[in-house]
């Protein structure tokens, strides 16, 4: 039953009450019978939107219903397959995708413009706390490791770097092909990431503590995938994605990336043994390769609803084996390493 519909019933209900003799009786009687209803009718009012409420999450369940969540771009290829995979195994289940650089995603959080999001950064202890002081308690949960690779053109040589070298870069101190390797024929170092309010770059600004402004050689696109076809196209550059996007070995996008470009090698932080490792499944999991970062599900639903059931399936079992497919590192789920001899 709608408001207009209350409000008539309630109209009718007071005006058959008592047949009014003459229009003073009716102005005083009418009056008086406004005044005894009023509780009575804001009760039925509140009951009927508690009714409306109620009939709203039952229709959304943990594997029903129709919600959207945003991610970050660099995650695309990893989300799609796990949206593509859930909703195939839940039919009543419709979950729209949406990528953007992290600091959309974040902004979207906050503003209540989506319940669930994908991001490789945390809320902020200030953000946590203005949602609490709005009656929302976020859920945050680690769902995978990614890492961030480096790529070259396939007409450079230079593919193992060492970790001392990549920090210069970042800072400035280095900026020519060779001054990394004093034979490469190549000119300045072009370093080209996905977006301006990228995660990626964030990550390298925090771990290098970069407070200024990146040099003048740092270029934006728009997002991984452009990074990666402006390298294949461009000898002197030297590319910044996630490694999501090369990862999946059974994925035709993904090989179509990485027929295009190289990925580079580099040494650990405080060891210089000769070791260089390459953003590989086994390298992530064992923090090898020093440019690593965890992949986080938040979610500020107040009942238990499909985004919670997608969160929660994507850290059970079937949702992990997708994670580990896809050439990550699962967060829930244990894993066994073999070492391949060629």
């Amino acid at each position: 039953m709608n408001r207009v519909s209350v409000i008539q019933n309630f109209i009718i209900i007071v005006c058959r009450n008592k047949r009014l003799s003459n229009c003073k009786t009716v102005n005083r009687t009418f009056s008086h019978k406004i005044l005894l209803y009023i509780p009575v009718f804001g009760l039925v009012l509140f009951l009927t939107s508690c009714g409306s409420m109620g009939k709203k999450a039952t229709n959304e369940t943990p594997t029903r219903g129709n919600i959207r969540i945003v991610a970050d771009e660099s995650f695309q290829p990893l989300i799609e397959t796990e949206v593509f995979t859930f909703t195939h195994l839940y039919n009543g289940a419709k979950i729209k995708p949406v990528y953007k650089p992290e600091f959309d995603v974040i902004n979207d959080f906050m503003n209540d413009s989506v319940k669930v999001i994908v991001t490789s950064k945390k809320l902020s202890d200030y953000q946590i706390q203005y949602l609490r002081d709005t009656q929302i308690i976020a859920r945050t949960t680690t769902y995978a490791y990614d890492a961030l690779a480096l790529i070259t053109n396939l007409d450079n040589k230079d593919t193992l770097v060492k970790y001392g070298t990549v920090k210069d870069i970042f800072l400035g101190k280095i900026k020519t092909w060779k001054e990394v390797n004093e034979k490469s024929k190549h000119g300045d170092i072009r370093v080209i990431f996905d977006n301006t309010k990228s995660g990626n770059i964030r990550y390298f600004k925090e771990l290098f503590d970069i407070k200024d402004s990146l040099s003048r050689n740092f270029f934006a696109v728009n997002n991984n995938a452009e990074v990666l076809n402006f390298v294949s196209r461009n000898p002197d550059a030297l590319g910044i994605i996630s490694v999501n996007w090369i990862s999946d070995k059974n994925d035709s996008l993904t090989m179509s990336f990485i027929r295009k470009v190289k990925v580079v090698a580099v040494s650990q932080q405080y060891i210089n043994d000769g070791s260089y490792y390459r953003p590989y499944q086994g390298f992530i999991y064992d923090k090898s390769y020093p440019f690593i970062r965890e992949i986080y599900l938040i979610s500020r639903e107040t009942f238990t609803g499909l985004g919670s059931g997608f969160i929660n399936w994507a850290c059970g079992e079937q949702g992990q084996r997708v994670v580990l497919k896809s050439g990550l590192v699962p967060a829930t789920m244990p894993i066994r390493l073999v070492q391949i001899k060629h």
